[in-house]
């Protein structure tokens, strides 16, 4: 019998606006509040980006961790992934190109992971793109890859390598030919970025086909290919992913009033492909995730 699926819930992300859609949540109540309502609807894992009250995007640790410590003190269990993703955005000036422009956020990559080896949630993101996105290049270089790699893994996080083109499967392959990542790896094959790989079935068989052999994996479209990608990657024996971050449409024109409503809607899409949904103890089973505690302050 085959595994249930896993659905992970992004609940926020750091391009998404609040002039997109009134239902982004910003604060870490709100924040924390999507993901405790995302787990009852059937999300075992919530992906965590954090913001600012005004909504721009935050690497704030206290906002981090007010989201992590409201989400470990709640009733409904759910596995925290935090994003390791801001910090690798350059902007080149006009005048000189050498020179970053407004917008940039390159930084350390010390810095990029210092909440995740603060908070010890069980998942954290490990972006493997370098690549043109929006009016920026998103830098991820092998070296500032390995240096978070070592971070992650001493604070005892299951990275989850996110990769936007097959270039980047080769990068992370190569990562755990070098040992640089544990066995058996967790991948997220992203679908529908400009510029990254495009959301379409054969797109995505082809990524599944250069994963190592016992990779565990999951994969998601954004925008309008939410839905289609997240019925293909069950079809192709992949775990799914939804939410806001993606995707604010409920519907062809209908805005997601939350991230609840986009789980709900995965959960259906599923069950009446014959699949079933996996509790966040599942998922724990099925990836060799020890529950993390916090270390103590």
């Amino acid at each position: 019998m085959a595994n249930p699926t896993i659905i992970s819930c992004a609940v926020t992300g750091n391009i998404t606006t609040v002039d997109q859609t009134p239902y982004l949540p910003v604060t870490p109540e709100q924040i924390a509040a999507a993901c405790i309502d995302a787990a009852r609807a059937g999300a075992a894992i919530v992906h965590i980006h954090v913001r600012h009250p005004d909504g721009r995007p935050s690497m704030e640790l206290q906002h981090y961790r007010e989201v992590v410590e409201r989400l470990r003190a709640a009733d409904e269990d759910v596995i925290i992934n935090l994003t390791t993703g801001p910090g690798g955005r350059f902007v080149p000036s006009e005048d000189e190109p050498r020179i970053a422009a407004p917008g940039t956020t390159l930084m350390r990559p010390e810095q990029r992971v210092e909440h995740v080896a603060s908070l010890r949630p069980e998942i954290c993101s490990l972006d493997f793109n370098t690549m043109y996105s929006g009016s920026s290049v998103v830098i991820n270089t092998p070296r500032n890859l390995a240096a978070m790699a070592d971070i992650i893994r001493n604070a005892g996080v299951l990275p989850e390598i996110e990769v936007f083109d097959t270039g980047d499967i080769q990068l992370a392959n190569q990562f755990l030919q070098e040992g640089r990542l544990a066995e058996p790896a967790l991948f997220q094959i992203v679908l529908g970025v400009r510029y990254g790989a495009i959301a379409t079935p054969e797109t995505l068989m082809y990524m599944k086909s250069l994963l190592p052999a016992g990779a565990h994996w999951a994969a998601f479209g954004v925008g309008r290919w939410e839905f289609p990608m997240l019925a293909q990657a069950w079809l192709l024996g992949g775990h799914v992913r939804v939410g806001l971050e993606d995707n604010i449409y409920l519907e062809k024109g209908v805005l997601a009033t939350s991230n609840t409503v986009l789980v709900e809607k995965a959960v259906r899409i599923l069950r009446a492909l014959g699949g079933t949904i996996a509790t966040a103890g599942e998922a724990r089973e099925i990836l060799g995730l020890r529950k993390q505690l916090p270390k103590p302050r």
